[in-house]
């Protein structure tokens, strides 16, 4: 009887811990998109228009740099102590954004907000792989995936929510309850059992990465906009980049205990894995921005009702996330990925069949595709890129990989956004050449400002069907380059070895170290 109790008290507290990490990866996760639809009103009562994209950069960048220190770091003095500092700064960071009353400080707690978001993200998969019987590992990693997928997709639609019905303040306010409930829960359940080695931290390898990523951001944000993509500021950005990031390879090969081991891409299943995720990420990421986009610049309709288009892409993504991590153990990683990017490249294919007469309900199903198409990289891409590497390995492995899939998202939509911006300024100014003039007050170089209800009421309805018609083109242009990514996404999967998770060979480490 004693035995039963002491093994149902070891299920409960992993069953109250895996809910505060997937609590912990959908708070952290959604950060990254709920800004996005709220952006417009929060630069209204701020103001600082020309810093506003800076309240989204800030909190990628700090992200993105801290995923890998943050992992490393985790497998080198233990899990808890690293997570436990990511929640308390991402709630430090959520509080100080509701009470910013300038765009700068905005965007200086968002980079807060995301220091923490960096270490949260990755660090939850790889408790959950140290804590999780492997028989159950496949479907608790579907849940994780689940959770990612679904914040890329809700996060924008509740940004939008709350913004139109309560105050914008509240899209960072929402974090503070979230967080302090998993904030106990990990503080009171969570049981290290894995031993960790003390080492000596890269600060020279963390100065070097965080710098490189900090001057690649700083290029894509203000090229085009701020500065020319050949003035002396812009190439001057991405120079340092090649040269700090050339720095820090040649630290890390040299270092004992490298921030980014890259002898971990000599396995062929990681390497794989990560080219996917970044790839796969970049195709997913301009699907999700550009079809709102489409929705209310073509059919009309607010930022809100936009954003429902995507409630079946994100039901998608939640089948394949759970679905993925369900059958890991009946198939290899190699073939679940094949069966799913094929959706991928096949639903961004046919959102280059777009005009401004396709019926509304096959934009839905191009978008159910879409998602079911990227939902497995969420929850089999992690299991795989940890596949077969040690307790000590773990963290650096899993947070390269959300490093890898955010940088492939950032990267998307800034390179597809240069895609887009151009075709349809192209358009407009073919359109306008020929004698047309634009209607008065109304900037045709930016589609937002014809997205409002407002504004196309006030556009005649000859002109704005012509606008309609050239950001459609322009989005059906943005699409079929995104098909690239998608396709290297898919090659890379026939590339994969093809190894299977196996909940038996699993068995005796997690049974050593329990």
């Amino acid at each position: 009887m004693w035995r039963e109790q002491e093994k149902m008290a070891k299920k409960n507290n992993v069953v109250v811990i895996i809910v505060a990490l997937l609590l912990a990866t959908l708070m952290a996760s959604m950060d990254n998109t709920i800004v996005s639809t709220a952006i417009g009103t929060i630069v209204g009562d701020l103001g600082g228009f020309d810093k506003l994209m800076w309240v989204t950069s800030a909190y990628m960048i700090a992200e993105m740099a801290g995923m890998p220190i943050f992992g490393k770091l985790s497998d080198m003095y233990g899990r808890k102590r690293f997570f436990i500092f990511g929640l308390i700064v991402f709630m430090a960071g959520s509080a100080l954004c509701g009470t910013a009353d300038s765009i700068i400080q905005l965007s200086i707690y968002r980079a807060i907000q995301g220091i923490g978001g960096g270490a949260l993200v990755p660090i939850a998969f790889t408790i959950m792989f140290d804590i999780v019987a492997p028989e159950k590992r496949g479907k608790i990693g579907g849940l994780f995936g689940a959770a990612y997928g679904i914040s890329s997709i809700f996060g924008p639609l509740l940004g939008a929510y709350i913004t139109d019905y309560i105050h914008w303040s509240w899209i960072f306010y929402i974090n503070l309850p979230v967080g302090v409930i998993a904030f106990f829960m990990i503080a009171f359940f969570y049981k290290e059992s894995v031993e960790h080695s003390k080492e000596k931290i890269d600060y020279l390898g963390a100065f070097t990465l965080v710098a490189s990523i900090l001057c690649l951001m700083f290029g894509l944000e203000l090229g085009g906009k701020e500065y020319a993509w050949n003035s002396g500021m812009i190439l001057s950005l991405f120079g340092a980049f090649a040269v700090l990031l050339i720095s820090f390879i040649i630290i890390e090969r040299r270092v004992d205990e490298p921030i980014i081991t890259f002898g971990m891409f000599k396995n062929r299943l990681y390497s794989t894995s990560n080219i996917m995720a970044i790839f796969s990420g970049a195709a997913f990421i301009t699907a999700s921005v550009y079809i709102p986009i489409y929705i209310q610049g073509v059919f009309g309709g607010s930022a809100t009702s936009s954003g429902l288009v995507l409630l079946p892409m994100m039901v998608g993504s939640v089948v394949t996330a759970a679905g993925g991590g369900i059958v890991l153990s009946k198939f290899n990683y190699r073939t679940i990925m094949i069966s799913t990017l094929v959706l991928l490249v096949v639903g961004i294919g046919l959102l280059t069949t777009l005009t401004t007469e396709t019926p509304r309900y096959l934009v839905t199903i191009y978008m159910v595709l879409v998602g079911l198409g990227i939902g497995s990289s969420f929850s089999v891409l992690s299991n795989a890129a940890i596949h077969g590497f040690s307790a000590k390995q773990r963290g650096s492995a899993s947070s390269t990989l959300s490093f890898t899939r955010e940088l492939g998202m950032t990267l998307g939509i800034t390179v597809f956004g240069i895609v887009q911006s151009h075709v349809f300024t192209n358009k407009l100014s073919s359109m306008f050449s020929g004698g047309g003039a634009a209607p008065e007050g109304v900037d045709l170089s930016d589609p937002s400002k014809i997205l409002t209800p407002g504004t196309r009421e006030n556009i005649p309805t000859q002109i704005l069907d012509k606008i309609t018609e050239a950001l459609s083109s322009s989005l059906v242009h943005t699409f079929a380059w995104a098909i690239i990514p998608a396709v290297i996404a898919l090659v890379a999967a026939f590339a994969m070895s093809r190894e299977k998770f196996d909940p038996t060979s699993e068995m005796e480490e997690y049974t050593a170290s329990h």
